[in-house]
């Protein structure tokens, strides 16, 4: 289960609704239990770079200071860093599964944000169950 869904219905705007609590957690408990197994992969700065590279991202679309369509291509080459960051033995598939399913969905700026708030969340729960 490292797919997640960011919308329960888009053409209404409704979120999944425990795509912040019960999602986040789960894949914060899978994937930090990965990395615990492998004291290499899944350390919280390497699944913090990712999230600081959204939030990045997320925060020029939304200041102005850049458009969707130019911040678009930059959020889609995150899956080839975070398989770049697999082929290193850095991460695991379910965290490279998380990060494309998400990104895949990521079509214009609410998308973005809601999986900025979704990483958010995932972090928050990443720092109890991920390794130290």
């Amino acid at each position: 289960m490292t797919n997640i869904k960011l919308w329960k219905d888009k053409g209404k705007q409704l979120l999944d609704p425990v795509l912040f609590s019960k999602t986040a957690e789960d894949l914060a408990r899978l994937i930090g239990t990965e990395g615990k197994k492998d004291k290499n992969k899944n350390k919280n700065s390497q699944v913090r770079r990712y999230f600081d590279e959204v939030v990045r991202l997320n925060t020029m679309v939304q200041s102005g200071d850049a458009g969707m369509e130019q911040i678009l291509p930059q959020v889609h080459m995150l899956v080839a860093k975070v398989v770049y960051a697999k082929g290193r033995k850095l991460v695991t598939d379910s965290f490279v599964e998380m990060m494309k399913s998400g990104i895949e969905q990521i079509n214009d700026q609410k998308d973005l944000q809601v999986f900025t708030n979704f990483l958010e969340s995932f972090m928050g729960f990443y720092k109890v169950h991920g390794p130290n």
